[in-house]
């Protein structure tokens, strides 16, 4: 089954760069050249993944990315123009699944591979359908990736690899998970994550979690180890 992935950038030559690229690996393509056709475009018919330009302008691709992750955990990769990895670390905090620079060496090859490894994750998890994992008050759908915790449904969806985090570390409460663990379950074929990547993941998990439970610390730090699932 052919996939469909929604490109967003202001820039007209990389709308057609990619998405000519990605109908010839076979890729079905739906291009937007601003945030609001894509809001109401991918609210209409959802893609698989989106890729997203982070600076447009009137609505940015940040916006546009905090708007969708009110609805979907589609896997989302940013694309930025800048070098600073302040802007890659903010996107990930926003619920970005992986993040490529539009610098010199931009390679419309890289962007691909990380478009099916980001699938290939979300279809492992969705085709993962044998067991529920239930633990204290959480209970994780890997069919559905969905997530629920004390019986409520996170307001906020959480994205595939935050979904793949929260998994890893719950379903062995109590054993504590080094950062470089939970990357290559996240993050398998990618080698380009950094340590603080994670980090991020797991402020963005657990600011989501306090939206239905503001005492929520079942994901605890173990400082120069890396993180566990409490089970007190």
């Amino acid at each position: 089954m052919s996939h469909t992935i929604a490109l967003v950038d202001d820039d007209r030559n990389i709308l057609t760069t990619i998405s000519m690229a990605l109908e010839h690996e076979g890729f079905k393509v739906q291009t937007y050249i601003n945030a609001e056709s894509a809001l109401v475009g991918m609210n209409r018919s959802p893609p698989d993944l989106a890729v997203i330009d982070i600076k447009m302008p009137r609505m940015d691709g940040e916006e546009l990315l905090q708007r969708l992750r009110k609805k979907t955990n589609i896997p989302i990769i940013f694309l930025t123009s800048k070098e600073e990895e302040v802007d890659e670390l903010l996107g990930l905090k926003l619920g970005a699944d992986d993040f490529i620079k539009k610098s010199s060496g931009f390679s419309v090859k890289i962007l691909i591979e990380r478009i099916r490894v980001q699938l290939r994750k979300n279809n492992t998890e969705k085709d993962d359908n044998k067991n529920i994992i239930s633990q204290g008050k959480l209970k994780l759908d890997s069919s559905q990736l969905e997530c629920e915790w004390d019986g409520k449904s996170l307001p906020d969806k959480l994205t595939t690899t935050e979904f793949l985090i929260v998994k890893e570390l719950a379903k062995r409460p109590g054993v504590i998970k080094e950062r470089a663990q939970l990357m290559d379950i996240a993050y398998k074929d990618n080698t380009d994550i950094e340590d603080r990547t994670i980090d991020s993941h797991v402020k963005r998990i657990r600011k989501k979690f306090k939206k239905v439970d503001q005492n929520f610390s079942a994901i605890e730090t173990r400082y120069g180890s890396g993180y566990r699932w409490n089970v007190s």
